[in-house]
Parts: C-alpha cells; structure tokens; sequence
C-alpha cells in the first residue's frame, strides 16, 4: 500500500521513486510502533502482555493482506473493508494496550488517501476520538495532552495529505501543458515547412508565369508579326515558322511547369470547386459560397492569390470575428474577377488595425492583390460586421 496512492479522485499514475520511498516510510512505521507495543508489552510484564503480542502480530498480517491485494487500491469499496479490519483489530489492541494509541498517526495517512476526502476525513475524527478515549481509559484521568496529541497528529496528516494532493495536481497539469506544448511546437514546425514548400512554388510559378511564359508568348507574337511581312517564298519565312513553333512549344511546356506547381488545392479542380471546398471545411461559423457571372479559365497566378486571399480572409472570420455566418461570393465580369469575403462578426476599425503581421493577414492579402495588378479594400466597423473585396483586372490572353 502506497504511502502516497493517488486519491480516488486523482489520475492513476507510474510509481515515483519519492512515492515508493513514502510507501517503504510508512509501512516501516506501522510495523516498527506495532514491534514497539510487542516488546514493550514483554519487557514490562504487562498483565494482558500475550494478547497485545497477539493482536500486534494479528494487525500486521491483516495490513500486510491489504497491501498485497491489488483490489485495495483500485476499488475504494475494497479499501474501505480493508481498513475497517484494521481498525477493528487496531480496536482491540487499544483495549489492552495503551501503546497502541501510536498505531493512529500511520492509520490517518492510510484513511486520507485510500477515502475520498470527506469519508477519509471523517475516519480520522473517528480514529482521533477512539485514540482519545483509549488514552482517558487507560490513564484514569483528563487531560489536555488526552486530546491535544490525537487531534494535532491528525490535522498534521490532513494537512500533508491536503498539501500533497495540490502539489500532484499541480504537477499533472504542468505534465499536460509541457505535453500540449511539444505536440504544438510539431505541429506548428510541420505547418511552418508545409507553408515554405507551398510558398516556394507559388513563387517559382510567379516567375515562371511572368518571365519565361511572358517573354515566350512575346517572342511568338513577334515572330508571327515578322512571318507575315515576309513573302511566302523567302528564305527566312521557314526559318521564322520553325522558330515560331519551337516558341510554341516551349510556351506549352513552361505553362505545364505553372500547372505542375500548382497547390494542392486547385490541382483536382477548378478555384470555385477548392473555394466551395475551403468553406464546407470551416470550423465555427455558416459559411457559404456562390459564383455570379459566367466562370471562365483564370491564370494560374490569380486562381492561387484569390484561394490564399480567401483562406486568409477565413481564417480571421474563425479567430477574431466571433461571427455566425460568412460568404464568398466569386464574380467573373468582362475585363475582372472579384472576391468578396463578408461576415456578420464584431468587426473592427480598419485605420487602426496593426500593419505588421498581426494585422490579421491584411498586408499580405493587400500584397498579393496589388503584386497581379489589383484592388483590395476592406469595409469594417465595430459591431456592423467586415467586407473584404478583392478585383483583379483580367489580362486578354486569360
């Protein structure tokens, strides 16, 4: 039996060496004041000296039972008949001995933590009043030292079993913070190289859609317009027209390398789809999606900076609206596509939220908007809600 078992109303947990030590402390104790009363008893002729070395034997095999019965520390139903015969034989021993008064002091700690705490509480009254009756009875006289004694040892143990309890609490949720903060940090380290790897091929498709598809699709164009200035029957003609199509060629793959970066999101699918996807996933508030106007291709670059945009602009409806609902709308017109994100949340003053990275992602998603050419605002005020709205101009070739 553990001199420190966790409470009934505590989590079980591994042994420490420091529980084992208190274990070892107490068993040593109770059966060291359990020797004591024996030789004592002996030693000093008492009357009744037989029954006492009786009894003490008696106890401690009925404590040795209980601390080999794994049930008494699983079951308090179990503990509570395990220490009811210890304090029955522990009864007798008083009634021959006063020596056995000392038995109380191991027998609190063992109530305190094998009881619940108010049953265990009350068994220490119980045990403190039997002690003091016993110590009346065998001295044939009142004193204070007949209830000091008891009564102090037994406020020291719920006092220690009290402190101790807090401490292992205390203990078990620095346990679960350190746990919950190594499992973050994973997380966030995973997130973090997640991010890099879809940032870095957002960028290499940037500079590819923009450099080398750009500079191709010019080079075609010039060599179309060269082509027919020059009579069908030139010697350059065929050289420009193999040129041409090699430009060709290279454009179609350098638009598949766009393709082949493309993120996760929007390589199974159109960007409506990975927005109407992005909104069914969104924890916390209602969040829905519609597309006004005729859906058409969209350059590789605007479809990735209007998912980012939105999974920005979601991401601080979840953590900063305190919204119940939300709702993407994807415009095509003529000559633009727009995105609007619009909640019904607390909302916020727009002039005086931080520029930095803790302005709700704004800079960034104002960034990616003005980096293709495009118009980002933000309509927010306290209690009326926000509207972001993104409008990229279409290029002609789109």
């Amino acid at each position: 039996m553990s001199a420190a078992p966790p409470s009934p109303t505590l989590p079980a947990r591994t042994p420490t060496p420091v529980s084992r030590v208190l274990r070892l402390c107490l068993h040593a104790l109770l059966l060291g004041l359990l020797a004591l009363a024996s030789a004592r008893a002996v030693t000093g002729s008492a009357p009744r000296a037989g029954w006492v070395v009786g009894l003490c034997v008696l106890l401690a095999a009925v404590y040795a039972a209980g601390v080999r019965n794994h049930a008494v520390r699983r079951s308090p139903r179990a503990a509570g008949l395990w220490l009811a015969g210890v304090g029955a034989v522990w009864a007798a021993l008083l009634l021959v001995s006063p020596d056995g008064l000392w038995i109380a002091f191991p027998l609190y700690f063992l109530e305190l933590h094998l009881l619940r705490l108010r049953w265990g509480v009350a068994a220490v009254a119980v045990t403190a009043c039997a002690a003091i009756g016993a110590f009346i009875g065998h001295s044939g006289s009142v004193n204070p030292g007949a209830f000091l004694g008891p009564l102090l040892g037994g406020a020291v143990a719920v006092a220690t079993v009290l402190g101790y309890q807090a401490l292992y609490r205390e203990s078990e949720r620095r346990r679960e913070l350190i746990e919950e903060l190594i499992a973050t940090r994973a997380e966030l380290a995973a997130a973090e190289r997640s991010a890099g790897i879809l940032a870095e091929r957002e960028r290499l498709a940037r500079e590819i859609h923009d450099t080398l598809a750009q500079g191709l699709s010019s080079i075609q164009l010039l060599l179309r317009a060269a082509e027919r200035t020059l009579p069908e029957d030139a010697p350059a003609a065929e050289h420009i027209a193999r040129a041409r199509g090699a430009a060709q060629e290279n454009l179609a793959e350098a638009r598949r390398f766009v393709r082949a970066l493309t993120p996760p999101d929007l390589e199974h699918g159109s960007l409506a789809g990975a927005l109407e996807r992005l909104c069914s996933g969104v924890p916390g508030p209602r969040v829905r999606f519609s597309v006004t106007g005729a859906p058409r291709a969209l350059p590789t670059p605007y479809e990735v900076a209007l998912l980012r945009i939105a999974q920005s602009a979601l991401a601080n409806v979840v953590r900063h609206a305190g919204a119940g609902r939300a709702e993407i709308t994807l415009t095509f017109m003529d000559s633009s596509v727009t995105l609007d994100v619009v909640d019904d949340g607390r909302g916020f003053d727009p002039s005086s939220a931080p520029s930095g990275e803790g302005g709700f992602g704004l800079p960034a998603m104002r960034a990616r908007a003005e980096s293709l050419g495009g118009l980002f605002t933000v309509e927010s005020d306290p209690g009326q809600g926000t509207a972001v709205a993104v409008t990229l101009p279409l290029p002609v070739e789109a």
